[in-house]
């Protein structure tokens, strides 16, 4: 019986040497490559930036240190305690959105998570697609909010859109620095730079936001992105 307990120490011990070792490497790969460690806004996207983005769903200080690693300016926000604005459709884990690198049309209210994978989103492909089409960024972003308590296209025996718990951002239109208006509506089909632009843009929005979805969607959405949390992937 010693000597099984002996092999039994012996088995724990080698693991928990394999364990640290295993820890030790992890921890010298760099930060945006290391699943373990927080996300940071300024670091380079990788593979593993969706990831860190989807466990801030579940951890709202985590989401909140997140949003601080923003480079100075670039994200206005006020972190918001939990609260029902309407019955049946609590938010939690929200901040108020003022403004980014870009100007927003009005504040809006969106889940922690969301406003994190914007700002991921709006500094490593809005704004470079912008600059390499029309040589100059996106200066104002024109919105159609984010919250609503209702299903999704309102029906009534359906599953809950992702804007009853303000985790989608519904965008319409985007204005460059020097007042060119793109709008979703009047240019997704655009055979020129406006056009081309949406498209790019909308592509981007793909590898940030679990949910993409615009005009070749439905006719619901012919007037707007949708850019929301839920789902993996999902582009149309």
């Amino acid at each position: 019986m010693g000597r099984f307990f002996a092999i039994i120490l012996i088995l724990a011990l080698a693991a928990g040497l394999f364990v640290a070792g295993l820890k030790q490497q992890w921890w010298s790969v760099p930060r945006h490559w290391n699943p373990f460690l927080p996300l940071h806004l300024e670091d380079p996207v990788t593979p593993v930036t969706r990831w860190k983005l989807r466990r801030l769903g579940d951890d709202p200080e985590a989401c909140l240190a997140a949003l601080r690693t923003a480079p100075e300016g670039a994200l206005d926000y006020l972190p918001l305690e939990d609260y029902t604005p309407v019955e049946s459709c609590p938010l939690t884990n929200v901040v108020r959105v003022r403004s980014s690198e870009v100007n927003f049309n009005n504040s809006f209210v969106a889940r922690c998570p969301l406003v994190a994978a914007w700002s991921l989103y709006e500094r490593n492909r809005l704004q470079p697609l912008a600059r390499a089409r029309f040589g100059q960024p996106v200066s104002e972003v024109w919105h159609y909010g984010t919250f609503a308590c209702r299903n999704i296209y309102h029906r009534q025996d359906d599953r809950r859109s992702d804007h009853a718990t303000a985790s989608a951002l519904d965008v319409a239109a985007l204005s460059l620095r020097d007042g060119t208006r793109i709008s979703v509506q009047r240019h997704w089909d655009d055979e020129g730079d406006r056009g081309a632009f949406l498209h790019e843009a909308f592509d981007g929005a793909c590898e940030f936001f679990g949910t993409a979805l615009g005009p070749d969607y439905n006719a619901a959405h012919a007037d707007h992105f949708h850019f929301g949390l839920r789902g993996f992937g999902i582009c149309r």
